[in-house]
């Protein structure tokens, strides 16, 4: 992994993060992934007007990665309406590096030597520990408003105070994760032209939820949007800019370690929780935080 590729995870990390943070500060999830889903899939059509069309064999990735999207989408969806942005998307980014680094060895071949697992592993279980702390007991932590999501407090309390329907939704929309990352690696070093596939990608996979709140909400929808419509497309325009990234950099290095670095967006998620949510941060996560950055250090290392 050259230092290019590393920064543009990196970089994809950080963005992908403050989307989510958007898509979570959207009281109605279905309209903030209504916007989430359109704004990707009008960048999508501006890209493939100047880009070349995917080769054929890409088809079939394309095609089984929009289906997967769209399940990582709901089951996300289901994860932020249950849960703290602090430790939902966490625990949804924290799963995948593990899984990833299997599938990777098993369908793709790419088997990380002695020093990537090690760094991997470490990575991984600094993730989970950002991700886990506060849970024990079914503890929850209130957070505060930002814009118009001041029931997440609510929300919490409305769960009976019982975490694992939440996390249970988090930790399927890591393997929801996995499985399209897997799929997106292969899928990309088929097309011929990355540009394309991430253009084709986000048409298919953007229309299927505003398609959906469309035939729910019917007239209703336009109105219930427009209040909202700047956040969730800007939302829609990171999501792209952010997954575009990894896209790219799964071309030119190996999908483990790019699955691994990508997760240090759990720190940035963790720290957009504390500061726009009031969700606590922690010695614990702090903690956490230093494991993940020693395995990533030598995953980088290794590479």
């Amino acid at each position: 992994m050259t230092p290019l590729v590393a920064a543009a995870v990196l970089i994809a990390a950080i963005t992908h993060a403050s989307w989510n943070a958007i898509a979570h500060g959207i009281r109605d999830q279905l309209l903030a992934f209504t916007l989430v889903g359109g704004g990707g899939a009008v960048c999508g059509l501006a890209l493939a007007a100047f880009t070349p069309v995917p080769d054929a064999a890409a088809w079939p990735y394309l095609l089984t990665s929009a289906v997967v999207h769209v399940i990582y989408y709901v089951l996300l969806m289901r994860s932020f309406h249950l849960g703290d942005f602090g430790q939902m998307y966490p625990i949804a980014r924290g799963t995948a590096p593990l899984v990833v680094t299997v599938l990777a060895a098993v369908f793709v071949g790419e088997t990380p030597d002695g020093w990537q697992a090690t760094g991997i592993a470490l990575a991984s279980a600094g993730l989970l520990g950002v991700a886990l702390w506060g849970i024990r007991g079914g503890r929850r932590q209130p957070s505060g408003a930002v814009g118009d999501n001041g029931v997440r407090g609510e929300k919490g309390a409305a769960n009976g105070g019982r975490p694992w329907p939440a996390l249970i939704a988090a930790v399927a929309t890591g393997l929801s994760i996995a499985a399209y990352t897997v799929v997106d690696g292969l899928g990309v070093r088929a097309s011929g032209s990355s540009m394309g596939y991430i253009a084709w990608l986000m048409i298919l996979e953007g229309f299927a939820i505003p398609v959906y709140a469309l035939a729910v909400r019917r007239r209703a929808l336009i109105g219930q949007l427009r209040p909202v419509a700047l956040r969730g497309l800007l939302g829609g325009v990171l999501s792209v800019f952010a997954y575009g990234l990894v896209l790219w950099a799964q071309t030119r290095a190996p999908l483990a370690p790019i699955a691994a670095l990508r997760e240090s967006s759990i720190i940035v998620g963790a720290a957009i929780g504390a500061l726009f949510f009031k969700e606590r941060f922690g010695a614990p996560r702090i903690a956490a935080a230093g494991l993940m950055v020693a395995g990533i250090g030598l995953m980088l290392h290794a590479g």
